[in-house]
């Protein structure tokens, strides 16, 4: 099952806000990801990592066309805030 994103926003200090179609919203810390794979290094830029797009068809955010991170590690390592 892949959970969709409808809408991002960039937040201050590398975090994602994440609208999923099925009506979720979650938070994610990309510098948690960083940490864990060294491509992502660029992401460190806040001038770059505002750059981020949800890719065609909801599957992924993307940056430039360079760098992705997926739908499902996003909404399942994302956090929800109350």
């Amino acid at each position: 099952m892949f959970y969709k994103i409808e809408k991002i926003e960039t937040l201050e200090n590398q975090i994602l806000k994440i609208f999923f179609k099925d009506g979720s919203i979650k938070y994610y810390d990309v510098k948690i990801a960083i940490k864990k794979v060294k491509e992502l290094e660029k992401l460190k830029s806040q001038d770059f990592f505002k750059n981020a797009k949800v890719s065609v068809g909801g599957y992924a955010v993307e940056w430039n066309n360079e760098l992705d991170i997926s739908c499902n590690e996003l909404y399942i390592n994302g956090k929800t805030k109350q």
